[in-house]
């Protein structure tokens, strides 16, 4: 993470070297995502408009299907795109913009003021460097640690994740998933962050490590007093866990609001979907068959006029194919962005159709 990014930022603001947020008010939240947008250079709208908050203590999760836009998101509040793409916006961390930063700004918040968990721990862990040298690398860097004590300290994160401090001296291909899933999570406590960005931190994981993984997270958020986001495809994961729900599709927020209110009563018919997808505990139907969505996520660089979910949605309407929707009030701290939210008809309708979906 502390590669130089080459990624094109424009804002609304002038470039320069905000002080630290030493003296943040006590009710401004820890991360304030404001009209986030990210361009590939290919011209793919990856990410468009997105709003989030995130405070101390708090856990959102962010859901939906591949190419929907969240690991952009999640790349682009630390400045870790590739070359050519465009980021307009504002990514308000403890109050300042990490858009506008200085380069040498944004590599002292990386690692220090906020850090990633990135997918796939065997292809973000270095294959030829011990665990421990790994862990210890940002602790020399932003810390200004001496080796002794950055090695000292990368053996605690190790035990404070469950590893014996030992392992430190093994290499990547010597753990299991789980165990070098947990020391991604060591690395990115190293420097002691205030927020966390987990990337699919379970993915390829089996469900006893899985849940292992999701209390260690939980337990840190807790002690720690720390803001974490979390991605995922998995709802039932992220209502589990997380005090938050946002489900993105197609670069946008098209749901958001408390977590299992959004898991259960889902009023976005993607967020339906979704839901129904996965099996539930105690429902034999939803077991034997469980309700998929026909068709893909639109290409980002070819979205369809007007709600881009409009093509697979089972309850469009004429209008949904010329006119956008933005999100609105769907109960309490929930929104959705749903021509039929608001209106009670439309939506026992939709409620069926989805319900009825293959």
């Amino acid at each position: 993470m502390t590669a130089e990014p080459e990624a094109t930022v424009t804002t609304a603001h002038t470039a320069t070297d905000p002080p630290a947020a030493a003296g943040q008010d006590a009710g401004q939240p820890l991360l304030d995502v404001r009209n986030l947008e990210v361009t590939y250079a290919s011209g793919a709208a990856a990410v468009r408009g997105v709003d989030l908050t995130v405070g101390a203590g708090q856990k959102l999760g962010v859901a939906g299907e591949s190419g929907c836009g969240k690991s952009t998101l999640a790349l682009a509040l630390l400045r870790l795109l590739p070359a050519g793409t465009r980021v307009t916006g504002e990514v308000l961390l403890d109050g300042e913009d990490v858009l506008t930063m200085k380069w040498g700004r944004v590599r002292a918040v990386r690692w220090a003021g906020a850090s990633v968990v990135f997918q796939g721990a065997m292809h973000s862990l270095n294959a030829v460097h011990r665990i421990g040298d790994q862990i210890a690398e940002p602790i020399l860097l932003h810390k200004k640690a001496t080796p002794a004590g950055a090695k000292k300290k990368a053996r605690e994160l190790l035990e404070h994740v469950g590893l014996p401090g030992a392992r430190a001296d093994a290499y990547p291909h010597e753990l299991s998933g789980g165990q070098r899933q947990r020391v991604m999570i060591a690395m990115a406590l190293a420097c002691d962050p205030r927020l966390i960005i987990a990337d699919e931190p379970t993915t390829a994981l089996d469900v006893m490590i899985q849940a292992q993984i999701l209390r260690l997270i939980e337990q840190l958020v807790a002690e720690q007093d720390l803001g974490l986001i979390m991605i995922s495809h998995d709802l039932a994961v992220l209502a589990d866990t997380c005090d938050r729900l946002a489900v993105m599709y197609a670069g946008r927020v098209v749901e958001e609001g408390p977590a299992r209110d959004v898991y259960e009563r889902a009023q976005h018919p993607y967020g339906k979907a979704l839901s129904a997808a996965f099996p539930r505990v105690g429902d034999p139907g939803s077991r034997f068959a469980p309700r998929g969505l026909p068709g893909d996520p639109p290409d980002p660089s070819a979205l369809p006029e007007g709600c881009t979910f409009h093509p697979r949605c089972p309850v469009a309407l004429d209008s949904c194919a010329v006119q956008d929707q933005e999100l609105r009030a769907a109960g309490p701290a929930h929104q959705a962005a749903c021509v039929h939210v608001g209106s009670q008809v439309p939506a026992q309708q939709a409620s069926a159709a989805v319900d009825g979906a293959p």
